[in-house]
């Protein structure tokens, strides 16, 4: 049966539009939004935002199935292909197109350099599953990257951010991000989730069983990231409302390499799977894992550490908005180009 992609998912890219829309028009008219926002925060975390931020998560990393885990390694090659397009060329593209394209504006660049260093868990489903990629290839691959993801991405934050710029010599961005401070963060907001969602998983399925899990349970809970990420936009545009004039060219300079990006990872990802004689079915699984990224992960760490009005968030929310137009001409493009 032919996959078809939901409503809800397809026209993403609108409601992001319109949630940014809306929050820059509350903030306009009511220029004292940030204040009663601050009367919900303890230190610096805002309660409403963080519970927000967790519930973005959870669905994607209820969802996945780590028993698959052992099975994804039997593949060495395609599995070592995928690490390292994931974990090495993603990153390093990024980091690339952020400090040549965005160096002026360190504060962008590193929100551009946070997205790279999250892989996707959640959207890659969805393209995995029109561009005809291998159901459960795509399944093993997302339990891995979610693994790889709490175990690697304060370290990576640390390295691309405050080690890479200054030892390449590209340039003092005076840019720290405390590598302790990523790490609670990522503890929290990625850490809390993923324990939430795999007992989730572990504790419904022996108590309603596997069928019920995935075609009750899940299909109910996955409409809350969406909820809660277009929430999380509403407020953060909400104090931006003086700055209305700025944002559509800083859209602008954020979507150019965001664009190369996903094309450039798409491609690179294809033919190098495809020389290696890599089946469709699992290319095209490698390839929209690899080039997909964890947006919610990215904005849920840049705003803990740098803050909901920050231009590191700013770009998060850039992300969604760029990709999801963009991948779905990629997963024409893939159809076009499949090979037996």
């Amino acid at each position: 049966m032919k996959t078809k992609i939901r409503f809800i998912d397809k026209y993403l890219t609108l409601w992001i539009f319109f949630a940014m829309m809306l929050g820059i028009g509350l903030g306009y008219f009511f220029p004292n939004i940030k204040t009663g926002l601050d009367k919900f925060s303890i230190g610096t975390s805002n309660i409403p935002l963080a519970i927000g931020l967790i519930l973005m998560m959870y669905p994607p990393l209820a969802r996945i199935d780590y028993s698959l885990l052992p099975k994804a390694f039997k593949d060495k090659r395609a599995m070592t292909i995928s690490l390292f397009l994931n974990w090495i060329v993603g990153p390093i593209l990024m980091f690339v197109l952020a400090v040549l394209l965005l160096s002026d504006q360190p504060n962008y660049m590193v929100g551009l350099i946070l997205i790279g260093l999250a892989r996707c868990i959640a959207m890659v489903i969805v393209w995995n599953d029109l561009a005809g990629g291998n159901r459960e290839y795509g399944a093993l691959l997302i339990a891995l990257n979610s693994v790889f993801q709490v175990i690697t991405y304060s370290f990576y934050a640390w390295l691309f951010i405050n080690v890479l710029p200054h030892q390449l010599g590209l340039g003092d961005f005076n840019i720290q991000v405390p590598m302790g401070e990523v790490a609670q963060s990522v503890l929290f907001y990625l850490g809390l989730p993923f324990l939430a969602g795999f007992l989730s998983r572990k504790i419904l399925i022996k108590s309603k069983g596997i069928t019920w899990y995935n075609t009750k349970f899940v299909p109910k809970i996955s409409p809350i990231t969406l909820y809660a990420l277009l929430f999380t936009i509403v407020l953060m545009f909400s104090i931006k409302g003086d700055k209305i004039l700025e944002l559509p060219f800083d859209v602008l300079k954020v979507a150019i390499p965001l664009v190369i990006y996903f094309v450039g990872m798409f491609f690179v990802s294809f033919y190098i799977n495809k020389s290696m004689k890599i089946p469709y079915d699992k290319n095209a699984s490698i390839s929209f894992t690899a080039t997909g990224n964890n947006f919610e992960l990215a904005i849920a760490i840049a705003i803990s550490v740098f803050g909901i009005d920050s231009a590191q968030a700013f770009v998060g929310v850039i992300g969604p908005l760029v990709e999801v137009p963009v991948l779905i001409l990629l997963v024409k493009t893939s159809l076009l180009l499949k090979y037996k």
